[in-house]
């Protein structure tokens, strides 16, 4: 039993749902905990990103470097994630339960080291987790596959995380809905990892030395091309994620427990388009079909700005879901092409300070949507939910529909300067 689903995609994608219940619920809810149900301004929240971006330029790739030089009887990328599985749940619980009553500047302090142990632990996580990918699953067929199982787990995890947390955190609180998230996430990644077994030849691999292996990351173009297309897009998925709850409460002027239909339908609707786009990716160049899918999200996010009801933004919300399940699916792929292309160059196996910068300039994303929303409720006067200014509509229709367009179409564009040789 225990062989039959060793290293299958099925197993993989456990861990993908461990991970994204948390993440999904911290990315779409902690901007409107801390600023509408908490009161911080938008402008403290700035800072905390900033602050955290510097730290996380550090830790990435020095986490990503050590383990890819990590030798143990249970592998290199396990014993990291055993070790982050309590850490993750107390730094997760800790970022939706500060203390009561705190002043403005104890409160950012609380926000601030909660971001900072929160994202570092969370960092350690998503790059072992990240760098079994293209070790477990070799070429193009069997990674699309693989992707699109882990991304069908994924949009269960971001049902979870964005419909039912509403219906937690309003009857229990967001203290409760972290507990129940932290248990979750220990039940299922343990379950992912007894089910992982490491390619042992990887692992004996010869390892470049410290700046040898920077210099060789740093000089790979393709790479560096990839990544910063990605991030922007990227930047569209924790935007929208955070936008929706304002979305419905300025924009739709929806009730607070019909956020979760809202969410359903966005979500729910991914779930088959993920393997429509695995349909499609096994037809054409992965890049191709990457490329294919940063239009389709440019173009999905338009009829947001139509929404004013909760069925005209459900609508809006399932087109949304066409564009997001490419993304989801497409780069996972071509990653491992890189990565692959870097192994038969250096003779070394380096998933992880891959998987780490790459995490870096994904996760350096959350400084563009940060710094899009202080600039856009800035601009129509949203400090708050305290002071949500004069036209907190037109704030949420700008931050839902009109900077995620331009930010994928910047997306698009720098993709067509990405030139990978696609190999078996």
């Amino acid at each position: 039993m225990r062989n039959k689903w060793m290293n299958t995609p099925m197993m993989y994608a456990f861990g993908m749902l461990a991970m994204m219940i948390p993440s999904q619920a911290f990315s779409t809810y902690y901007l409107y905990y801390y600023s509408d149900i908490l009161g911080m301004a938008s402008g403290y929240i700035l800072i905390a990103r900033t602050v955290f971006l510097i730290w996380d330029a550090v830790n990435q790739p020095l986490f990503g470097y050590f383990s890819d030089r990590t030798k143990t009887t249970f592998g290199r990328r396990k014993p990291w994630l055993y070790i982050a599985v309590p850490l993750f749940m107390l730094t997760f619980i800790m970022v939706f339960s500060p203390p009561a009553n705190l002043g403005e500047i104890s409160l950012f302090v609380w926000f601030l080291v909660a971001l900072i142990l929160y994202e570092a632990v969370a960092t350690i996580i998503w790059v072992n987790y990240g760098a079994l990918f293209p070790e477990l699953f070799r070429g193009d067929a069997v990674r699309t596959k693989a992707s699109a199982v882990q991304q069908g787990f994924q949009i269960v995890a971001l049902l979870i995380a964005t419909a039912v947390s509403p219906m937690i955190f309003k009857d229990y609180g967001f203290g409760v809905m972290a507990v129940v998230y932290a248990i979750l996430f220990a039940l299922f990644m343990l379950l992912c990892l007894r089910y992982i077994q490491e390619d042992k030849e990887a692992m004996e691999a010869p390892q470049l030395k410290f700046k040898e292996a920077f210099r060789e990351t740093l000089s790979n173009v393709p790479f560096w091309v990839f990544n910063i297309a990605n991030s922007f897009a990227q930047t569209v998925n924790g935007l929208l994620s955070s936008t929706i709850p304002f979305y419905a409460k300025y924009v739709l002027k929806i009730p607070e427990n019909q956020v979760t239909i809202l969410m359903a339908a966005i979500f729910v609707s991914v779930i088959p388009l993920v393997f429509v786009w695995y349909w499609l990716i096994r037809k054409i160049d992965p890049l191709k079909g990457w490329r294919y899918s940063l239009i389709a999200y440019a173009l999905s996010v338009i009829p947001l700005w139509f929404g004013n009801s909760l069925w005209t933004g459900v609508a809006a919300g399932i087109l949304v879901g066409f564009g997001l399940a490419g993304f989801f699916v497409t780069p996972p792929v071509v990653t491992g092409m890189i990565i692959d292309e870097d192994t038969r160059r250096t003779g070394s196996r380096r998933e992880g300070i891959y998987t780490a910068v790459a995490g870096f300039i994904t996760r350096s994303s959350g400084l563009i949507s940060a710094f899009a929303f202080f600039i856009v409720g800035a601009i129509f006067g949203y400090e708050s939910g305290d002071n949500p200014g004069p036209d907190p509509e037109s704030t949420f229709r700008y931050l839902i529909s009109v900077v995620p367009f331009i930010l994928v179409s910047i997306s698009y564009i720098i993709s067509l300067f990405v030139k990978i040789k696609r190999t078996e």
